[in-house]
């Protein structure tokens, strides 16, 4: 039997790193990031067995197993692997029915990968040119139309994905089926003096705010949503986690 190399994470940081410089990678750079993230297990990151069966989702990341309202008030784990000025490595670690709520990745180009368990993946993208409708709403001046990309469960080891700017599914949500987590890449990384803040949206259905001709010829009612901005969720809480991989030669 063939031993898998340990180094993995190694390698996808050094591909990572050539990668995503300040110039727009080419699609057949990301294809090639895309297969080497696919080979990527749990083990590469230092999550062992244990960690895949704790329900709440935190594993090896250092918190106190026995102190349950901790773990209840702390549903969601992140975890930094590398964070840098052009691309950032991170995981999430879930447990059931946790969720990150609908948002944006602004001018960013995002690779994620689902380890171990099943996640709910509900993602759009904008329709252009930009159909926006005014809200009688209190406190929602306006909402503006996305198409849906993504609709779907996806399960390890088979959860490997990709987002552009503006293609995708650029803005989505996750909701854990079964405990689980994701590595993601991020490039460039969030950067609110950039211009990329995240924002997160309430979906609305298209019939709330329609007036006919926006979908004209372009599919199914169902698959279009109204989105509107709303504060970041009171109730989204992460609780940094420590890496327990093997170390990354940077």
């Amino acid at each position: 039997m063939t031993k898998k190399s340990p180094c993995s994470i190694q390698a996808l940081y050094d591909l990572c790193k050539k990668t995503f410089t300040p110039f727009q990678p080419s699609s057949q750079a990301i294809h090639k990031l895309y297969s080497l993230l696919d080979t990527i297990g749990p083990d590469d990151v230092g999550l062992k067995d244990e960690s895949l069966e704790d329900e709440r989702g935190h594993g090896l990341f250092g918190l106190n197993v026995f102190n349950r309202v901790d773990c209840w008030a702390q549903p969601l784990t992140y975890v930094d692997i590398h964070e840098g000025q052009n691309f950032t490595m991170c995981m999430f670690c879930f447990p059931t029915s946790a969720v990150i709520p609908l948002h944006d990745h602004p001018g960013m180009t995002v690779l994620s990968k689902v380890l171990y368990g099943s996640l709910h993946v509900k993602a759009y993208d904008w329709v252009e040119p930009a159909c926006i409708r005014k809200s009688e709403r209190v406190g929602h001046p306006t909402v503006r139309l996305a198409r849906l990309a993504v609709d779907k469960v996806v399960t390890a080891p088979r959860g490997t994905s990709v987002l552009y700017p503006k293609s995708g599914g650029n803005l989505h949500w996750f909701t854990a089926i079964t405990p689980c987590a994701v590595l993601d890449i991020l490039a460039p990384p969030y950067l609110e003096a950039a211009g990329r803040r995240c924002t997160y949206y309430h979906d609305y259905p298209y019939s709330s705010f329609a007036q006919g001709d926006e979908i004209a010829g372009n599919g199914k009612e169902e698959d279009y949503a109204w989105l509107d901005v709303v504060d970041t969720p009171e109730d989204l809480y992460m609780r940094p986690g420590r890496y327990m991989g093997p170390a990354i030669q940077r």
